[in-house]
């Protein structure tokens, strides 16, 4: 990994991991089909100019397999959106945040060694490995959750939404690195893709999107621009260099989740994460060398 594929994953997971926690300090109140019809147009109508720009200047074209991955990628992160909102309001975010960060990438990049047929090396390996053990430490012992319910449900969504990045960014991987879709380009057309989707949803819930904007326009703003942000740079960053080793490195933003989950909304078990800081340190230091 380059030191500018590198630089382009990390600044994604800082940014990733702050759209997050203003998902989760939007409340359990707002309707989920509501508020990502709000996101999604936002985000579609505030990158049109520059996706437009890209197609323009680069000549790209789309046909029917690229109308496909574009379908199936804007189907697939409404699935991921809807399961990731649930865990935020079931469970906390400094256990959500890092099991489907961790399991999610970690997964992919095990598939991606078989699917783009990508050269495992031992510090690759060992890498995810170091990583994927940096994930359980800071979501703590998963026994407890027999005796924790919102504890279970953490896990239980977590670990959903996990498997769910983990299908996206092999999906996406393919678009951007086989089909050679531009990475802005195919991110913006699947949320027209997702703009469709939720359109019904805002219809019925039209006083619910106007309460949403007068009640939190700045964080709506703000989650609106950065979360398709960090996924473009991850996505140009997936063009660029190998998905076994960009995927896993993502989960830097794990540890800063779980931080801004116990600095910002008081959650527990701080020690765990300096521990799982060490691990993530080292585990994205051999995922660079690899």
């Amino acid at each position: 990994m380059t030191p500018t594929t590198l630089s382009l994953v990390l600044v994604s997971a800082v940014i990733h991991a702050v759209w997050n926690l203003w998902t989760k300090q939007l409340g359990d109140g707002v309707r989920r089909g509501t508020l990502m019809w709000v996101l999604v147009t936002i985000s579609a109508v505030s990158y049109a100019p520059v996706a437009l720009g890209i197609a323009r200047t680069s000549g790209w074209r789309p046909d029917a397999t690229a109308l496909l991955l574009i379908a199936g990628s804007g189907l697939i992160h409404v699935i991921y959106f809807m399961c990731l909102l649930t865990g935020y309001r079931r469970g906390d975010l400094s256990v959500v945040y890092p099991l489907a960060r961790g399991t999610g990438p970690m997964l992919a990049g095990l598939a991606a060694l078989v699917v783009f047929a990508e050269p495992a090396t031992p510090w690759t390996l060992t890498g995810i490995a170091l990583i994927g053990g940096g994930v359980f430490v800071v979501s703590g012992p998963l026994g407890a959750g027999a005796h924790d319910a919102r504890l279970a449900a953490g896990i239980r969504w977590g670990l959903a939404t996990g498997a769910l990045i983990a299908v996206y960014t092999l999906w996406d991987g393919w678009a951007v690195k086989r089909a050679a879709i531009p990475p802005v380009l195919f991110y913006w057309a699947g949320e027209l893709v997702r703009v469709v989707l939720f359109t019904p949803s805002a219809i019925a819930d039209r006083g619910g999107v106007r309460d949403l904007l007068r009640t939190q326009p700045w964080r709506v703003l703000g989650i609106a621009l950065l979360s398709p942000l960090s996924y473009m740079l991850v996505l140009i960053a997936m063009s660029l260099g190998p998905v076994s080793h960009i995927a896993p490195a993502r989960e830097i933003g794990i540890l800063i989740g779980a931080w801004l989950g116990g600095q910002v909304l008081g959650e527990a078990a701080r020690r765990r994460r300096v521990l799982a800081a060490a691990l993530f340190v080292a585990g994205i230091l051999l995922l660079a060398r690899g």
